[in-house]
């Protein structure tokens, strides 16, 4: 039988390079729904849950998701895993998606291609994210409820509990892993927002495909490809390591 698979999507206001950056315009829209939105098109997950902060400086996030009819648990500020595991027991989740609320462009195939491998193979944990030459904002990681209990009740503070998974894709802690791989290097795109930068390539990227949210992966590949220009408008961005918070 099909585990219950649910997208749970993290999200808070708070940003260091790009303050309130989850409810930030893109060609008309906060980018928040833009990946609600996308999120929801994948075919083989049930539910789509958005996952904030008990702070007061996030409430802008689940006044949001009440306009737009979509789930929203707050939680814990630091403990994000803590956060996700409540979140997943809370919409009795089989299996986690996890999302950051900052890739305006995931893809719900690639979503789909990651859950598919997880219902195939039943690893503890699948993702893109964490090795290969994917492109940076169309991480996805998926997981079982029981990997996410175990990581829930064993990680340490700090690091493996602000991050959610590393404590499940440690080796050294003996859970069954399965890395999705890319045909193609493609890890000279970044279609994360980030920075100013980064938001200035989304919103051309909307903007060419008419602010619509239909687009796919291989549609802004070719974008890109055929226009190299746009990738330079944040080719000199970097991802900030997981170890500065």
């Amino acid at each position: 039988m099909k585990p219950r698979v649910v997208t749970v999507i993290q999200a808070r206001m708070g940003s260091t390079r790009l303050p309130g950056k989850t409810l930030i315009d893109i060609g008309g829209t906060p980018m928040l729904a833009r990946v609600v939105n996308r999120a929801k098109r994948a075919t083989l997950v049930d539910e789509t849950v958005v996952a904030t902060t008990l702070s007061g400086s996030d409430d802008a996030v689940p006044e949001a998701c009440a306009r737009w009819g979509v789930p929203c648990f707050r939680g814990s500020v630091d403990d994000v895993l803590d956060r996700y595991f409540q979140a997943a027991q809370a919409h009795r989740a089989d299996a986690v998606v996890r999302i950051t609320a900052d890739c305006p462009v995931i893809d719900p195939d690639v979503i789909d291609h990651e859950v598919r491998l997880f219902v195939e193979h039943q690893p503890d944990y699948v993702s893109n994210a964490v090795v290969g030459p994917f492109p940076r904002g169309l991480d996805v990681e998926v997981f079982s409820m029981d990997a996410l209990t175990r990581a829930w009740r064993e990680a340490r503070p700090g690091f493996e509990r602000i991050h959610v998974t590393p404590y499940i894709y440690d080796p050294a802690n003996g859970f069954d892993i399965l890395y999705s791989r890319w045909d193609d290097d493609y890890s000279e795109y970044r279609l994360t927002v980030d920075t100013e930068n980064d938001l200035a390539l989304i919103r051309a990227i909307y903007a060419y495909f008419g602010n619509a949210d239909t687009f796919t992966w291989p549609d802004v590949l070719a974008l890109l490809k055929s226009n190299p220009m746009l990738a330079m408008i944040n080719a000199t961005e970097h991802q900030k390591p997981l170890e500065a918070g």
